[in-house]
């Protein structure tokens, strides 16, 4: 399983926790981040996702994203063919810029699943023919777990 998160995963955690979305988020991230050591997951990088979180204002919070985002063990680097696919997304859609680029990255990457905390962005998906799969962190974790219940029957 190749997974995409978007730097509203990583940063998920680091959020106030008083509510329960959040913190289910949060859990669910940190979640398949820690499967992704024990179970055949590929975490996901990009060139994309290394500049936003180099963009987070306040150093000790870019420090503990960047402390997550060492799961991650394959880099998708930037190039023209995830540009095109960015610049197409966007105009089929109202996807801003580096959403359309974390998209596209994950894409070409052949990922299997994005995952991403914004609803905006999930639903504007839903209506665009892509190869990949857009989904909350606590949507997939449930399909997870529920898989493997399927298989411990």
């Amino acid at each position: 399983m190749r997974i995409y998160l978007d730097t509203c995963c990583y940063n998920r955690p680091f959020d106030d926790q008083s509510q329960n979305r959040i913190h289910d988020e949060s859990e669910a991230v940190l979640s398949i981040l820690h499967r992704s050591q024990t179970a055949d997951i590929t975490i996901l990088s990009s060139d994309i996702l290394k500049w936003e979180i180099a963009q987070i204002p306040n150093a000790y919070r870019r420090f503990k994203v960047l402390t997550l985002y060492q799961a991650a063990t394959e880099n998708i680097p930037y190039n023209i063919d995830i540009k095109n696919q960015a610049t197409k997304l966007q105009s089929q859609s109202s996807i801003r810029s580096l959403d359309s680029l974390h998209i596209a990255s994950a894409e070409w990457s052949k990922a299997d699943v994005f995952l991403t905390t914004d609803d905006r962005l999930i639903r504007a998906c839903r209506k665009l023919p892509l190869s990949i799969r857009i989904l909350n962190p606590v949507s997939y974790l449930a399909e997870v777990i529920e898989h493997d219940g399927r298989e411990h029957q």
